[in-house]
Parts: C-alpha cells; sequence; structure tokens
C-alpha cells in the first residue's frame, strides 16, 4: 500500500516527552527517539508487545499498537479556556503537534516526524479514569459531544515504522493511506 501525499497536511511538532515510568504524566524533553517498531527509546510503553499496564496483565503477548502517543496542541488552549490548565506532556502524550486534526486522520496514516521518523496511526487514545484523578472533570473535556466525528480528543496512538530523532520545531507531514479512509478506532 503506497501511501498518497497531499503536500497540504503539514504541521509542527510542539513538544516531545517521554517516560522510563508508567506515570499518567511524562516530563518534557529536547528531543526523543523513536525506534522502529519498538516505541520512544526508554520509554515505558515501548516495545513489540502490548506495556499498557492493565492490558498486559491480561494479553501480554498482544502486538503493541500504543507505542507512541501523539496529541494536538490546539486541545491545551481549549482546555484552558474550560478552566483547565494542562501542559505538555501532562496527559501522557509522546509528541504534540500543532495544525494537524489527528483524531480525523483514517486509520493507516503515516506521519513522518522530522527528518526520518515515521509513525503509523492505530487507532484514537481512549480517556481513562486516570484523566479524572489527575484533574477532577478533565475526562468529559476530552468526550466528544458531537452526533459525527470522532468520540475522544485526547490524541491518537501508532507504531514507529521507521525510526529518527524528533524535536520541538521538526515538521510532523501527513501521509494518507491511498487505499482506507477506516475511521481510527477506540484503542
Amino acid at each position: 500500500m503506497a501511501p498518497a501525499r497531499d503536500p497540504s497536511l503539514e504541521g509542527k511538532v510542539v513538544a516531545v516527552a517521554a517516560d522510563r515510568g508508567h506515570h499518567f504524566s511524562k516530563p518534557p524533553q529536547d528531543r526523543i527517539v523513536l525506534v522502529e517498531g519498538h516505541g520512544v527509546e526508554g520509554e515505558a510503553h515501548a516495545g513489540p508487545f502490548v506495556r499498557h499496564r492493565y492490558l498486559a496483565r491480561r494479553r501480554p503477548r498482544l502486538p503493541n499498537l500504543r507505542q507512541v502517543h501523539l496529541i494536538r496542541s490546539e486541545l491545551f488552549a481549549s482546555l484552558s479556556e474550560a478552566g483547565f490548565e494542562v501542559a505538555t506532556g501532562e496527559l501522557g502524550e509522546n509528541i504534540a503537534t500543532a495544525g494537524l486534526d489527528l483524531e480525523l486522520l483514517p486509520l493507516g496514516t503515516l506521519i513522518q516526524l522530522g527528518p526520518a521518523a515515521i509513525v503509523e496511526l492505530t487507532g484514537l487514545r481512549t480517556p481513562c479514569v486516570f484523566i479524572d484523578r489527575f484533574r477532577a472533570g478533565l475526562k468529559r473535556q476530552v468526550l466528544s459531544s458531537a452526533e459525527t466525528g470522532p468520540p475522544f480528543k485526547s490524541g491518537v496512538l501508532g507504531v514507529v515504522r521507521a525510526g529518527g530523532p524528533v524535536a520541538a520545531g521538526d515538521t510532523a507531514r501527513i501521509l494518507l493511506p491511498s487505499t482506507s479512509s477506516r475511521a481510527l478506532p477506540a484503542l
């Protein structure tokens, strides 16, 4: 499946974050390194098999479709307007982008980050109870009230198809799949 390229689908990386431990929030980093088939180098959620603690206890040999978490930085402004001050990395994302409607992209979309890294989108991040533990009432803000479109606004998940460094200021370029227009499933 060769991706179709639309040069108008371009945004920016505004922040990157990673954590060696299984914590809800991730500290900001100057740069992260994506490793093909593995995820973010040194990250607790990296690896070929599921690392999400709840899922890993039940089915540890499931493929890891959650190697990288990307979120729209525009969400932070929306949350601020609703009275929630949330900084990049605090919702557990590895990469915050600007200018891309991530949750509206189809399954199998490739995102080129910086000069070499490529992430294939596998699903929508499902907001969990930890969001309300982080900030009471926040989960309601990341659920969509629209009848159409994605049910969640808490980012997307993907797997690393090509490795490389990613840093704030890098280009984020969308490569749409040529054959699929299936919506991203909840993960």
